[in-house]
């Protein structure tokens, strides 16, 4: 999956699978998730938003989307 770079103190990049709706997020400190079922227009947010960190941490790793470390 391709991922994007984003000015963020916490993640490095961020891609999407909207076929797999499969949202993958490197984190700053080296860690790779694959966060499942996330619909588009949660990534589209997420892309959006001004502090990436806080819409992560407030609507995907909170919003209780399943999810795997690669």
């Amino acid at each position: 999956m391709e991922r994007k770079s984003v000015s963020s103190s916490n993640i490095a990049s961020i891609g999407y699978d909207k076929s797999s709706n499969i949202l993958e997020v490197e984190f700053n400190h080296g860690g790779i998730y694959q966060y499942f079922d996330v619909p588009q227009h949660e990534h589209q947010a997420l892309m959006n938003a001004d502090s990436k960190g806080q819409y992560f941490d407030a609507n995907i790793k909170k919003g209780g989307y399943r999810y795997a470390k690669l």
